[in-house]
């Protein structure tokens, strides 16, 4: 908070646009944890019903999910499962490069997560879904679940814990570091997946990262 201007002067006109920007600066509070558990609880809710329209139109995303998505197709083991086991190792990377409240909310995030991919499909299902529109809605919806995240010290791991990294150490935008290895990762997908599938889930990164690019960046908003 500004202090307040000397008595001795009079305050000047507004004869220009308020800058927002400027009069933010210093006025950014730290999140309540209810205001972080809403957030992680609400992003969480977002990804799981993403991954609930890619799986039932049989494509994939990028990251540690796409990892976990191919593995599924390939294994048939459980996406929940999966998810959970392959973002074991970049908790240390987190915990040394994005602190411990980071790597706790991730935690908590990843698990819930977890347990909706594993809960989800006997909760809900979906009779008719064309591979556009859940690309489409899907990137969408990964893309707002993760900002909702990011915005309160949390991601979804793996992939996102290096982009974020990325974007506060190097100035790199977090959403066209994930681009990059999301579509790297659903690539590989092609020795288990349809290629027409796999150019719908193309899409969906494209579409998420977009998303994260154009509204994650560093001065327009309280970012990492």
């Amino acid at each position: 908070m500004s202090s307040p201007a000397p008595t001795s002067s009079p305050a000047k006109p507004l004869n220009g646009p308020l800058d927002l920007s400027s009069a933010l600066q210093g006025e950014v509070q730290q999140h309540t944890w209810f205001e972080d558990a809403q957030a992680i609880f609400t992003g969480t809710l977002f990804v799981s019903l993403a991954l609930i329209l890619f799986g039932q139109a049989g494509l994939l995303t990028g990251g540690t999910a796409g990892a976990a998505f191919v593995l599924h197709y390939a294994t048939g083991v459980s996406l929940g499962k999966l998810f959970f086991l392959i973002n074991l190792p970049f908790y240390w990377f987190a915990w040394h490069r994005m602190g411990r409240e980071f790597t706790v909310k991730t935690f908590v995030a990843i698990t819930f997560l977890s347990a909706m991919a594993e809960w989800s499909p006997r909760l809900f299902a979906i009779e008719r879904l064309h591979p556009a529109y859940a690309a489409v809605l899907g990137g969408l919806l990964l893309g707002s679940g993760c900002l909702f995240l990011a915005r309160h010290r949390a991601s979804l791991g793996g992939a996102t814990i290096v982009s974020l990294y990325l974007q506060r150490s190097r100035g790199w935008r977090a959403g066209m570091v994930q681009m990059g290895m999301d579509c790297t990762i659903v690539l590989l997908a092609l020795t288990v997946v349809d290629p027409v599938r796999v150019a719908y889930s193309v899409l969906a990164a494209v579409v998420m990262n977009l998303f994260i690019a154009i509204n994650h960046r560093p001065g327009r908003y309280a970012v990492l």
